[in-house]
């Protein structure tokens, strides 16, 4: 795709784990052709940046979707019509123009995921990205990788603590899929 980068490529050690390419996710079925993890380069050249970041404190990012086609948008919406969680298809989502990430962190010693108190695909009142109902070591968790990503040139939503997007996410053009 013009314009776009394959994240593996792009950043080597990054983990992905597109769980939109397997049935480990809300629509219970693999929707991605394949799972290659694909985001716009300048975009990409932000998620490197706090890759080197985390890697200096032992951490590392794990990709959890990335661009998505417009199809799949229009799947979600028609299954969780709810802009809370899922942009609905006719303003198009960020995911739909490659400048949105869902990402968590990686405890490089051991290779496990840092809690953050909930998975990717929450859709409950624990899945805010301030969410004052969990312990306190996970609220910090959440609010570094917030840190570390807005440094980079990102930023969060309030429903969903894993979701990311560039702060210029407006200048490039949806993706028809």
């Amino acid at each position: 795709m013009l314009g776009f980068v394959d994240l593996t490529e792009f950043i080597p050690g990054l983990h992905v784990e597109l769980r939109y390419a397997t049935a480990r996710n809300f629509l219970g079925r693999p929707v991605y052709p394949s799972p290659r993890a694909w985001l716009r380069e300048p975009v990409a050249a932000r998620l490197a940046v706090v890759e080197t970041s985390l890697r200096r404190q032992g951490w590392g990012l794990k990709v959890w979707d990335a661009f998505r086609p417009a199809a799949v948008q229009r799947e979600m919406w028609r299954i969780l019509p709810d802009p809370c969680f899922v942009a609905p298809p006719e303003r198009g989502s960020r995911h739909t123009r490659g400048a949105a990430v869902d990402v968590t962190v990686v405890d490089l010693r051991t290779g496990l995921e840092g809690d953050m108190g909930t998975d990717f695909d929450d859709f409950s009142p624990l899945a805010a990205s301030e969410c004052p109902d969990l312990p306190a070591e996970l609220q910090a968790r959440r609010q570094w990788l917030r840190r570390e990503m807005q440094a980079a040139g990102f930023s969060g939503i309030r429903s969903e603590w894993w979701h990311f997007d560039a702060v210029d996410w407006e200048q490039f053009p949806l993706v028809e899929s």
